[in-house]
């Protein structure tokens, strides 16, 4: 009988307990009872303003990108079907695409040089040839808009608008690709499901199809890639069409794109992106969190009186802790509801932020379901943080309240405080894994946010623990000022976490950012390096494309030999039945991928053989060629010494030996194979040259490119300076983006330290107060606060510089695999400005304990 006993009574404590808190007299009292504290409550609750802001704003346009994917979804593509190859379409292929049936349009892209009469200046460019009415779905957009259609006819093309911007060329003026010179018939401004980003790494240039040929540019190994796309009757089940003809797709080693696929590949893309930005949204909502802790902590310490005042009067603790509670459960609703306010405003903005990455328009809607579950989760978070505090209200006795105010209870184990804590690092955790969509990033971001949270906390109770067991002799200001880190109600831990995670997040973004940066530099900066590489030379071509290169007196650093191959069979197995068994584990695009490989006598300085014997050279009638295969496409096709491989070179079957596994850093500018051959055995075989050198001025550059356009058309030139610029321009716009992500914790941990110094004012006025009646001076007071501030400053820049340093290099070494390279003068910035901050937003904040003499600051604050 005790059990059920038992259990009943705890149901009518929870019952009460209920009772009590949605009664109209606890909250009457919790109103009466703020009066003293709103303003502070208020400012602490601004503190999760902004990580609900981010999430209503971020969940609003996750709906808005999924609403108008599935709308969209076939402007995506601009077609139900699209079929592509790196060759000519064979005679095979074209009688399947009139099996096929439905409306087509082809398309042939490749890489080449234009050539601006007008300004005579050089770009590389994606040049497309186009036949048919494609895109079936949205449209090709031009000013002017009729250019769209005149362009087809032939005779005009279509440039991109950032290229004509560029070299300040406009519509009417005449340009040269290859050895077509025509007109400018408009300016391109969006391509159905491409992105700006796209058109600022290749800009891109449309001719009509029936232009092509007088390009001369489609020769012998040129690189190029071909396409069909398709129209169907709206009834046509396309998905089930591919599973049919998908033997026939392998067969002839053919890619197809269609709008399901598209919409998959672009739903993971704004997916990955829209968790990203939540995940950072959340850590805003976080830090938040810690900051209504930490007013909750100082608001129930000085209740204490009150609460004994209720105790004493009969009051249960039921009752005094539903006063509290619903005072915490007001600051987290209105944070939540103001949150979602700022988030309305804020979601219009982010379209225009992430334009240059959506490949698509859309009109923004506000999600109503996204401003509720980001309220939802404002809330629940701010209530758990408050409740920690809040739960020392229920061990307060009327006598121990009355007789120590601030009587410690922290050697009692509070099972309730446990399940807080518990729910609190479980819900975390939930979060992240729900928007990484993978447990095991999921865990990682919430493990890491742990640490960063465990090292900010373990800093700041080090500091609390040395300046209370040691005094350094420093003039009496200074060890004041170190003192007060550790006097009762101060501020060190959440000011340390909210200084210190801060500049942990800013700073590592920029360390990344310039590391990525750095590394593309070193890859082509150095005064000995290749900058320039010229390709798509033909073997008639290229004894004139060297002359003229050193004719400008410009060094030939590297060349090699291109020819083009597919695998036919790999250790006595046809690629067919191996891309048929979907249990060896070799990817499909490895088996179909066209392989551009070399002949050489010897290896480059960015090659290492790591096992095996490099064979320079062997007989032309050689039946099994020795070959070098690079490590990671060895492994991608499980392939070891001795092993065999098939290779079809321009129709005729090539029986191959892996004689040695080559390890190739492929960032050096340089020609990079995956296979190479001895000499020897493909001499004599058609190949498209590859040209390296180095140009020491802009302007040098320019003529050479001019030249190599004049005499060579069909010859394309990289220029990496060029190159570098753009990659700068699109790690910019990403790093715009993070970092207006990242504001919105930094500018939480700005609202969490003034409130935080706010919250300390009356205390540190009263500690002002016995100074300046002792004697002190206004300048040893502001010594005092000088010194105080300064060290949390100093500290909280050191830890968030560690963390920095670490994360960034994690991200380097793991996610982009670079070398890590930090820079010294961001560290020293962050130093510096990180305690100026700290010392001038403190002074401000203690300015009128510093302005007015000892008698007006009791009168007006004791």
């Amino acid at each position: 009988m005790t059990e059920p006993s038992s259990t009943n009574q705890h149901v009518r404590k929870q019952r009460g307990f209920l009772q009590h808190l949605f009664s109209a007299w606890t909250w009457q009292m919790a109103w009466r009872d703020s009066r003293t504290s709103r303003k502070r409550l208020l400012i602490f609750s601004c503190s999760i303003v902004l990580g609900i802001a981010a999430l209503t704003a971020i969940g609003s346009l996750g709906s808005n990108l999924e609403r108008a994917i599935e709308e969209q979804a076939k402007a995506l593509l601009g077609a139900d079907l699209a079929l592509s190859s790196r060759q000519p379409f064979p005679a095979e292929a074209d009688d399947l695409f009139e099996e096929l049936g439905g409306n087509q349009s082809r398309e042939i892209s490749l890489s080449t040089m234009v050539y601006f009469v007008r300004g005579e200046g050089t770009r590389l460019v994606q040049l497309r040839a186009l036949s048919g009415a494609f895109p079936y779905y949205g449209d090709i957009e031009t000013v002017p808009v009729e250019a769209a259609v005149e362009f087809r006819k032939g005779g005009g093309a279509l440039v991109e608008e950032n290229l004509l911007n560029q070299f300040g060329a406009k519509v009417g003026d005449t340009i040269r690709v290859g050895k077509l010179t025509t007109k400018i018939l408009g300016e391109l401004k969006k391509v159905p499901g491409e992105s700006v980003a796209f058109s600022t790494i290749a800009p891109r240039v449309y001719i009509s199809m029936s232009d092509l040929p007088q390009t001369d540019l489609l020769r012998q190994g040129s690189l190029a890639n071909y396409k069909v796309f398709f129209q169907f009757p709206p009834q046509k089940d396309v998905s089930k069409l591919v599973d049919r003809i998908k033997p026939r797709l392998d067969k002839l080693r053919l890619s197809q794109d269609t709008v399901e696929k598209r919409k998959r590949e672009l739903g993971r893309a704004m997916d990955n992106l829209y968790h990203f930005l939540n995940l950072v949204g959340f850590i805003a909502l976080l830090l938040g969190g810690v900051g209504v802790a930490s007013a909750i902590h100082v608001h129930v310490k000085q209740k204490l009186g009150t609460v004994a005042l209720l105790r004493c009067l009969g009051g249960s603790i039921a009752q005094t802790f539903a006063i509290y509670l619903a005072q915490g459960m007001a600051l987290g609703l209105f944070g939540a509801c103001f949150g979602a306010a700022l988030g309305v405003l804020i979601q219009s903005l982010l379209p225009r932020i992430l334009s240059d990455f959506i490949p698509f328009a859309f009109q923004f809607h506000t999600s109503w379901l996204a401003i509720t579950r980001g309220v939802g989760i404002g809330f629940a978070i701010c209530l758990l943080f408050a409740l920690l505090p809040l739960l020392s209200v229920r061990r307060v006795s009327p006598l121990e309240a009355i007789r120590a105010s601030f009587q410690s209870h922290a050697g009692k184990i509070d099972p309730l405080r446990w399940l807080v804590m518990g729910l609190l690092a479980f819900g975390i955790v939930a979060f992240a894994i729900s928007q990484s969509r993978n447990w095991r990033i999921g865990v990682g971001f919430a493990v890491g946010l742990g640490i960063a949270f465990a090292l900010l906390t373990a800093t700041a109770k080090a500091l609390i623990f040395v300046t209370r067991k040691f005094t350094p002799a420093l003039p009496f200001a200074w060890r004041q000022g170190l003192s007060n880190l550790h006097r009762p109600n101060n501020r060190t831990l959440l000011l340390l976490l909210s200084l210190g995670l801060g500049t942990f997040l800013m700073l590592s973004l920029y360390l990344v950012q310039q590391s990525l940066l750095t590394q593309l530099v070193s890859t082509g900066g150095g005064k000995d390096q290749a900058n320039t590489i010229l390709f798509d030379i033909q073997a008639d071509q290229r004894e004139g494309v060297t002359n003229l290169v050193q004719s400008l007196n410009f060094p030939i650093l590297d060349e090699a030999p291109i020819i083009t191959m597919r695998i036919l069979s790999l250790k006595g197995q046809s690629v067919e039945s191996m891309m048929a068994n979907k249990q060896n584990g070799i990817s499909k695009w490895s088996l179909r991928h066209e392989y551009r490989s070399t002949y050489s006598d010897h290896l480059r300085d960015g090659e290492k053989i790591i096992s095996g014997k490099w064979i320079p050279q062997v007989a032309p009638d050689t039946k099994v060629t020795p070959i070098s295969v690079e490590e990671g496409v060895a492994k991608e096709l499980h392939l070891g010494l001795g092993d065999e491989i098939v290779f079809d070179i321009q129709g005729v079957p090539v029986t191959n030996r892996v004689a040695s596994l080559r390890q190739v850093e492929w960032r050096r500018i340089q020609p990079n194979f995956f296979v190479i051959f001895p000499r020897g055995i493909l001499d004599d075989a058609p190949a498209m040259d590859i040209l390296v050198t180095r140009v020491p001025t802009a302007d040098d550059s320019a003529k050479l490119q001019r030249e190599v356009v004049k005499r060579f058309p069909n010859v394309s030139l990289i220029d990496l300076r060029l190159i570098l610029e753009t990659v700068n321009s699109i790690v910019n716009k990403i790093s715009f983006v993070i970092r207006f992500m990242a504001m919105f914790t930094v500018a939480t941990g700005l609202l969490v330290l003034v409130g935080a110094l706010l919250t300390g004012r009356y205390q540190r006025i009263q500690e002002s107060i016995l100074l300046r009646t002792l004697g002190a001076s206004r300048g040893q007071i502001f010594r005092i606060l000088f010194m105080e501030y300064f060290s949390l400053g100093l500290l909280g820049a050191l830890t968030g510089i560690l963390l920095a340093l670490s994360a960034a290099w994690a991200l380097s070494h793991f996610v982009f695999h670079i070398h890590f390279s930090p820079q010294l003068i961001p560290l020293v910035m962050a130093l510096l400005s990180v305690p100026a901050f700290t010392v001038l937003t403190g002074l401000l904040m203690s300015r009128g304990v510093l302005n007015q003499p000892p008698l007006a600051i009791l009168r007006s604050e004791a």
